[in-house]
C-alpha cells in the first residue's frame, strides 16, 4: 500500500482512458431527508454541483436510487448535454457534460420506509439505464455500476446486463459496488471492470482485500462512506491529533489519508453544503507525512 508523504498522482485513468482527479463528489446528499424526494432548496443543491466543477472536481457519483431519481435529475439539469441555459447563472461560465465524468448506479430499490432493496434482474437493470440516461440528459453514461449483488438473482446474469449495455454504447465503462474479491473475479471474466465501490475509510477496512485486488488490476477503488467513522472511539482522537498539528479538520485528514493510502482510491465525499464541499476539496492539497500516515494506519489495529 502506498503510504508516503505525497500521492504519486493526483489523477486516475478510469478504464485506462477517463482521466479524473482522484477526489470526486458524491451526489447522494443533494436529495431530501433520508435520501428520499427532492431537497428543500433545489437551487442550492445545483449550486453545490456547479461549485464542485468550478473547484476542479471532475468525477461525480450518483445512483438511480438516490431520491429515487432526484439526484440524477438535478445533475442532468446542471451537467446534461441539453441543460437549459436559463438554469445557469448569467455571469457563470457554462457547465456542460464535458466538464465532468458522471458515474451512476443501478440495482437497488427504495420502498416507502426508505429501505434499500437489492434488485438485480437483468431486464430491470437495462430499463433503469434508460431512465438514468433520460434523467442525466445524455446519450451515454460514463461509468455505470452494479449497486449491490442481489441474492435472488444469479450474479453473472446481472453482470451480463451491464456488459450488453456497454456493447450497445449506452454506458462507457462498467463498475461494481459492495462486492467481494470472488465476485470481482467473476465479473472480470464477463466484462472489463473499471471501478469497485465498497465501504472503506480510516476506521473501517474490512474490504482491504478488495482494495488490494483493485491495485493489482489497475481498477479504481471508490471508498463510499469516507467520513462514516470520523467520530468513532479510537478514530476521532487520532484524527484530531493529526489535524491539530496541520491547521486542518479531522474530516480533511480522513480524506487525505484515503488519497495517500493507495494510488487507486477515488474518494467521493458527499455534501449538500458549498462550505463543506470547499473544505472537502481542500483535503486534496493536504500531504501527510510518513509519521502521520503510520499513526493513522495503526487505527485499524485498535
Amino acid at each position: 500500500m502506498a503510504s508516503g508523504p505525497t500521492n504519486e498522482s493526483d489523477t486516475f485513468d478510469i478504464g485506462g482512458e477517463l482521466t479524473v482527479r482522484r477526489l470526486g463528489f458524491g451526489a447522494m446528499r443533494i436529495t431530501g431527508e433520508d435520501i428520499i424526494g427532492p431537497p428543500d432548496d433545489e437551487a442550492e443543491a445545483k449550486a453545490v454541483v456547479r461549485r464542485a466543477v468550478e473547484l476542479g472536481v471532475d468525477m461525480i457519483d450518483t445512483a438511480d436510487s438516490y431520491g429515487p431519481g432526484t439526484s440524477e435529475r438535478l445533475l442532468g439539469e446542471v451537467l446534461g448535454e441539453d441543460a437549459a441555459a436559463d438554469d445557469r447563472a448569467a455571469d457563470d461560465d457554462p457547465v456542460g457534460a464535458e466538464d465532468a465524468v458522471v458515474a451512476s448506479k443501478a440495482g437497488l430499490l427504495r420502498n416507502r420506509e426508505g429501505d434499500w432493496i437489492a434488485h438485480g434482474d437483468p431486464e430491470y437493470l437495462k430499463n433503469q439505464a434508460l431512465c438514468s440516461l433520460d434523467r442525466l440528459r445524455t446519450d451515454r453514461i460514463d461509468l455505470y455500476q452494479h449497486h449491490r449483488p442481489d441474492p435472488d438473482v444469479d450474479f453473472e446474469d446481472s453482470i451480463h446486463a451491464f456488459a450488453e449495455l456497454k456493447d450497445e454504447g449506452e454506458i462507457g465503462h462498467v463498475g461494481l459496488s459492495n462486492v467481494t474479491v470472488e465476485q470481482l473475479e467473476t465479473a472480470r471474466e464477463i466484462v472489463d471492470i473499471a471501478t469497485v465501490q465498497n465501504r472503506y475509510n480510516v476506521g473501517y477496512r474490512e474490504d482491504e482485500a478488495v482494495l488490494q485486488a483493485c491495485e493489482e488490476y489497475g481498477i479504481g477503488f471508490i471508498p463510499w462512506g469516507p467520513m462514516y467513522t470520523v467520530e468513532d472511539e479510537g478514530v476521532a482522537d487520532v484524527l484530531a491529533d493529526v489535524a491539530g498539528g496541520r491547521d486542518a479538520t479531522p474530516r480533511q485528514v480522513a480524506l487525505a489519508w484515503l488519497l495517500a493510502h493507495s494510488d487507486v482510491t477515488l474518494p467521493i465525499p458527499g455534501t449538500s453544503s458549498v462550505d463543506h464541499l470547499e473544505s472537502n476539496v481542500a483535503a486534496s492539497h493536504l500531504a501527510l507525512t510518513d509519521e502521520e500516515m503510520a499513526e493513522l494506519d495503526a487505527v485499524a489495529g485498535e
